[in-house]
C-alpha cells in the first residue's frame, strides 16, 4: 500500500512546479471558501476588471493610451451601473412588488382549474390527488410568504451592503484596471521564478474562461433584451421581471431553460388561458431558445473548451453547493481550469504495457 502510494506521489508530484500549483489552488479555494463573503466587493471587482480588460487591451491595440483606454472603458462601465440602478432596478421591483400582489388572486384562479380536473378526467385525475396537490402548493407558498416577510424585516441591512457596493465595487474596478500591471508584477514576485507550467496553465485559463465569461455576459444581454422585447410588444404582464429570468437561466446549461419555461408559461396561462395569445407567446419563446442555442453559442463560444454535459452537470452541482448563484455562474469556468490543470499536469513516462492475448 504504502510502495503504491509513494510510486503515484513520484508520479504526479515530482515537479516543484506542480507542488507550488496545487499549493496556490488549495490556498484560493480555502480563502474562497472561509473569508469569501468579507471580501466580496474585491472578488466582485475583479470579476468586472477582468471582463473590461479585453476592451482596454483592445483599444490600446488600436494606439489608444492606456490611461485614455481606462478612462474611456470605466465611464462607459458607470453609464451602465447608472443606468441599471436608475431604470432597471425600480422597474424590477415594481414589477416584482405587482406579481406578489397578484399571486392569491392567480391561486384562487388555478385552483379553480385544478377542481375541474376531476369532472373532465375522472379516470386520469381524482380528487384527493387534486386535494393534496392543492395543499402541496399551499405550504410551499406559505414558506414563499414566510421567506417574502423576513426579507422584507431585514430590507435594511441588505440596503446598507447594497450601498457599500455600489461605492466600492466601482473604485476596485478602476484601479485593477489602472494598476493590472503592478498588480501582476507584485504576484509574480512571489512566484518561483522556473514557473513553466503556471504559465501554461495561466495561459489557458486566460484564453478559455476569459472567452467564456465574456460570452455568457453578452448571451445574458441578449437573450434578456430579445426577450423583453418579445414579450412587451405581445403585452404579456411582468415582462421585465420575466425577461431577467430567462436571461438569468443560460447560466445554467440544460436545466435552466427548462426550469424557466414553468413561470413564463404560467403567467401567460393566466393572463390569456389556452388561446392563440397563449400558442404564439411559447412559439415565439421557443424560437428564442432555439435560435440561443443553435447561433448564439456556437458563435459566442466557438473557441471555448468542450466539456461533456455530464461533466457539466457535476460543475454546476459542485460549485453551486458551494458558492450558490456564483458558483452556478463560475461553474464551467472552474471546470475548464481543472480541465487545463490536468491536461498540463507533468507525468512521469511509464513503459507500455503488452497486450494480453
Amino acid at each position: 500500500m504504502f510502495k503504491l502510494l509513494q510510486d503515484w506521489t513520484q508520479r504526479y508530484f515530482s515537479d516543484e512546479e506542480a507542488v507550488v500549483l496545487v499549493m496556490l489552488l488549495v490556498l484560493a479555494f480555502t480563502a474562497i471558501l472561509t473569508v469569501g463573503g468579507m471580501l466580496a466587493p474585491v472578488l466582485a471587482g475583479m470579476v468586472l476588471s477582468f471582463l473590461m480588460h479585453g476592451l482596454v487591451a483592445r483599444l490600446e491595440r488600436w494606439r489608444v493610451p492606456s490611461a485614455l483606454a481606462v478612462a474611456l472603458v470605466f465611464s462607459l462601465f458607470m453609464v451602465l451601473m447608472v443606468l441599471f440602478v436608475l431604470v432597471l432596478v425600480p422597474l424590477l421591483w415594481h414589477q416584482f412588488i405587482t406579481l406578489f400582489n397578484e399571486l392569491p388572486g392567480m391561486l384562487g384562479k388555478g385552483q379553480s382549474l385544478l377542481l375541474l380536473l376531476p369532472e373532465r378526467y375522472p379516470h386520469l385525475v381524482s380528487d384527493e390527488q387534486v386535494l393534496a396537490a392543492i395543499e402541496a402548493a399551499r405550504g410551499e407558498i406559505g414558506k414563499f410568504g414566510q421567506w417574502a416577510l423576513t426579507l422584507s424585516l431585514s430590507s435594511l441591512p441588505l440596503l446598507v451592503s447594497a450601498m457599500i457596493y455600489f461605492v466600492l465595487v466601482p473604485i476596485l474596478v478602476f484601479f485593477f484596471l489602472k494598476d493590472r500591471e503592478m498588480i501582476g508584477r507584485w504576484i509574480r514576485g512571489y512566484l518561483p521564478r522556473q514557473r513553466t507550467l503556471l504559465t501554461r496553465v495561466a495561459h489557458e485559463m486566460n484564453r478559455q474562461i476569459a472567452n467564456y465569461i465574456r460570452g455568457k455576459v453578452i448571451e445574458i444581454f441578449i437573450c434578456g433584451a430579445a426577450t423583453y422585447i418579445a414579450f412587451f410588444a405581445m403585452g404579456l404582464n411582468y415582462a421585465a421581471l420575466l425577461a431577467l429570468l430567462v436571461g438569468v437561466s443560460v447560466v445554467v446549461p440544460y436545466v435552466g431553460a427548462v426550469v424557466v419555461t414553468v413561470p413564463v408559461a404560467a403567467i401567460a396561462l393566466f393572463q390569456w388561458g389556452w388561446g392563440d395569445q397563449f400558442i404564439y407567446l411559447m412559439v415565439v419563446y421557443g424560437i428564442i431558445q432555439a435560435l440561443d442555442g443553435n447561433v448564439l453559442v456556437p458563435l459566442l463560444f466557438s473557441e471555448a473548451v468542450n466539456l461533456h454535459p455530464v461533466a457539466i452537470i457535476c460543475a454546476v452541482l459542485l460549485f453551486g453547493g458551494l458558492w450558490g448563484f456564483w458558483g452556478i455562474f463560475f461553474a464551467i469556468p472552474l471546470a475548464t481550469l481543472v480541465k487545463a490543470v490536468l491536461d498540463a499536469w507533468p507525468k512521469n513516462d511509464e513503459p507500455p504495457v503488452a497486450p494480453i492475448i
